[in-house]
C-alpha cells in the first residue's frame, strides 16, 4: 500500500478531488441519487481528505451537531484501495479533529454492510436499520476521550 497521509481539505483544488471521489464511490457505484451526494453540511463540517501518490484515495467529514455531538459521514475509500487501512486513517482524523473542538461523542450513520468496521473501532449500534439514500444503514454512537 503507498503511503497515506490526511489532511483537512482546504484548497479549491482539495475540493475537487473530495467530490469527484464521493461521486464514484456514492453515485457512480453505490447508485446514490445525484442531488443527495452532497448536502447543506459540507459548508461548514470538516472535510478530510486521504492523499497517496498525488491521488484522492478516501475522504470522510463531521459536522458539529448540539450537546457536542459530532456527526460523521461521507465516509469514502477507493475501490482498488479498500481493506487497506485508509479508512481506518480517516476516521481517526475525523475523531481527533472533533475532539479538538469539544465533541464529547461521535454518531453516524454507517451502511449496513460495513458496520462491523465501526464495531471494530469502538462504535456501538443503536436501534433499528433504516434505509437511506436506497441503502440500509444502521445508527452507531462512540463517546470520545482525551485520547480519541
Amino acid at each position: 500500500m503507498p503511503e497515506v497521509s490526511v489532511r483537512r481539505a482546504a484548497t479549491p483544488e482539495d475540493l475537487d478531488a473530495l467530490h469527484a471521489l464521493r461521486w464514484q464511490v456514492f453515485v457512480e457505484e453505490q447508485g446514490v441519487p445525484p442531488e443527495l451526494e452532497s448536502d447543506e453540511l459540507d459548508a461548514t463540517a470538516c472535510l478530510a481528505l486521504a492523499w497517496a501518490e498525488g491521488a484522492a484515495v478516501g475522504t470522510g467529514r463531521f459536522a458539529m451537531l448540539d450537546g457536542g455531538e459530532a456527526r460523521v459521514g461521507r465516509m469514502a475509500v477507493r475501490a482498488d484501495l479498500r481493506r487497506q487501512g485508509i479508512g481506518g486513517q480517516v476516521l481517526r482524523f475525523l475523531e481527533d479533529a472533533a475532539a479538538e473542538v469539544g465533541a464529547v461523542q461521535v454518531t453516524l450513520h454507517a451502511q449496513r454492510y460495513v458496520s462491523a468496521f465501526y464495531l471494530a473501532y469502538g462504535y456501538a449500534e443503536e436501534g433499528e436499520p433504516f434505509e437511506e439514500a436506497g441503502i440500509e444503514h444502521i445508527m452507531m454512537r462512540k463517546p470520545l476521550t482525551s485520547s480519541a
